[in-house]
């Protein structure tokens, strides 16, 4: 395996992943080796030929612009500070990334739904548990439907980065039963105003992988020279991206790229499923990275969701602050992967 990278990239691949679905195991290594090539190099690739019926995206679509529009009193009603689990509506301004600068959108956060009388919800395992659903005609059911389906194909692009590090297929499969894997729906609205400013901040994600499905362009990525390159939408694509925990997989050969999005003055949406591992999978470098000088250490990707949410979010801000709730043991500041390794 190697682990140099081209980190200067100017565009982003676009791969059909098709053959992941193939019985052919030949095509399926064929599909993993440009997803492997993309991570190394990239971090960021479009996905083609996903099997995401176009009826389930045009249902989130709608389920979110029906729960934006409503008055903000209504949409308090589900806000996420008052959530025992970390999920529910997130106002303008809740959310502080690397500059100090409140981002200028709203989100519903979305988690995969575990039940209340789950072990791992009864002990008090954070961000997992219920969701706390709108009483919006049909929000449910066309956000949970999107849910599964990009769930589902997660999961298949997990069993293609399993071969493209050189792992049995299955090698991820039981890494997933109950994760705290969100869902966001995000709001940018329109701003007649606006400036080339970020509306969310450089940052990366704390995940495995990110799937997103965006609207309007705005998506901005780094490269290694800190040049934002732009990743418009392309119809009948997702974007996919690294996140900290398969660069910690990795011991950084798969890079988790930062990201932002401009301030833009157009109408944005955007839908991003972050696929997590179950809370308390400890992540450490794979055996073919584990070698000596590696800088990667052994975390539970659960809590370094947690601190990291614990960091960002201004309500967890105050609940620290106040001594009500306490970081992981070991927890990483904000902005440490990636091209924003500033300090741990």
């Amino acid at each position: 395996m190697t682990t140099s990278k081209n980190e200067t990239f100017t565009s982003i691949p676009t791969i059909d992943i098709s053959g992941l679905y193939s019985e052919n195991v030949s095509n399926r290594k064929a599909v993993a080796q440009k997803l492997g090539d993309a991570a190394r190099h990239v971090g960021f690739l479009y996905i083609s030929g996903h099997r995401v019926d176009s009826a389930l995206i045009a249902g989130v679509r709608k389920a979110a612009k029906d729960f934006f529009a409503l008055p903000i009193d209504r949409k308090m009603d589900y806000y996420i500070g008052a959530s025992a689990t970390h999920k529910g509506y997130v106002p303008e301004g809740e959310e502080i990334y690397g500059t100090g600068r409140p981002d200028h959108k709203e989100a519903f956060d979305i988690g995969y739904e575990v039940p209340a009388d789950n072990p791992l919800v009864m002990s008090g395992t954070p961000l997992l548990g219920p969701n706390n659903w709108p009483t919006v005609q049909h929000f449910r059911e066309r956000a949970e439907a999107y849910y599964r389906a990009v769930f589902d194909l997660g999961r298949t692009l997990f069993r293609g980065f399993a071969l493209a590090l050189d792992l049995p297929e299955d090698a991820f499969d039981e890494m997933a039963n109950f994760p705290p894997s969100k869902l966001r729906m995000m709001h940018y609205p329109f701003d007649a105003q606006a400036e080339d400013a970020p509306g969310i901040g450089a940052h990366t994600d704390y995940e495995c992988f990110t799937i997103l499905l965006a609207d309007m362009p705005g998506l901005e990525v780094m490269n290694g020279d800190s040049q934002w390159i732009d990743a418009p939408p392309i119809p009948g694509t997702f974007v996919v991206n690294i996140g900290d925990m398969l660069e910690v997989m990795t011991a950084g050969a798969f890079v988790a790229t930062a990201h932002r999005v401009r301030k833009v003055s157009a109408e944005r949406y955007s839908f991003p499923l972050f696929y997590a591992c179950d809370y308390h999978t400890e992540i450490k470098p794979l055996p073919a990275f584990d070698c000596e000088g590696a800088s990667y250490e052994a975390m539970k990707i659960g809590e370094h969701m947690w601190s990291q949410a614990l960091q960002t979010y201004r309500y967890l801000i105050k609940k620290v602050k106040r001594g009500e709730l306490t970081l992981p043991t070991g927890a990483r500041k904000t902005a440490t992967f990636g091209h924003l390794i500033k300090g741990t």
